[in-house]
């Protein structure tokens, strides 16, 4: 093969691998699809375990049930070796069309974010902070990550497992928030999951 051929498609693959997916959103009728909040209980001795590059220590057995409102895959971060893809989820008011068609939603760099226009978000902005949440998936099995890259927008998922902490071997620290009522930096949950069903 040619010297420029083989450039050529090097560059092509790497452009493939390097972009991120396309994931049409799945149309859903009005009405919340996920009415509950997620479910966690403290777990009061947990005995940590390694994950690759990564000690993980369980914080709270998760339980959730939610609308997938948008998703991201990672390659090249740090973390993406034990979790590749976020997913963006809602429940209440936030897994109703009628409100997320009001909404733009959108994730990049391990963030979530939405928008809205004028005159203002259709429901209060307090709720919406409450009500969704920038989730960093770590599949627990090869079942759950193949379930995993499955998941497109407008899905609705239960997924149960837990809440963790993950130290990365230079000592850094990747720690799941704990409260839904929180946002910015640190409010994303990371979730080790043991389960993941497509409603």
């Amino acid at each position: 093969m040619p010297r420029w051929l083989w450039i050529l498609a090097t560059i092509g693959v790497l452009g493939w691998w390097l972009s991120p997916p396309l994931h049409t959103a799945r149309a859903r009728a009005p009405g919340m699809l996920a009415p509950d909040a997620p479910r966690q209980v403290y777990i009061a001795q947990a005995h940590s375990f390694a994950l690759k590059d990564f000690e993980v220590t369980p914080l709270a057995n998760f339980e959730i049930t939610a609308r997938v409102l948008s998703r991201a895959d990672y390659h090249l971060d740090p973390e993406s070796s034990i979790s590749p893809t976020d997913l963006a989820l809602g429940w209440g008011r936030m897994s109703d069309s009628s409100v997320l068609d009001r909404l733009k939603i959108g994730q990049s760099s391990r963030w979530y974010t939405y928008h809205w226009d004028a005159p203002g978000p259709p429901i209060p902005l307090d709720e919406i902070i409450r009500s969704s949440s920038n989730m960093h998936m770590i599949p627990a099995d090869k079942t759950v990550a193949a379930m995993l890259r499955k998941v497109r927008p407008g899905d609705e998922v239960h997924l149960t497992g837990e809440l963790i902490q993950a130290k990365r071997n230079d000592g850094a620290v990747w720690r799941s928030s704990m409260s839904r009522t929180d946002s910015g930096d640190g409010a994303c949950e990371v979730v080790y999951v043991q389960s993941l069903v497509l409603m």
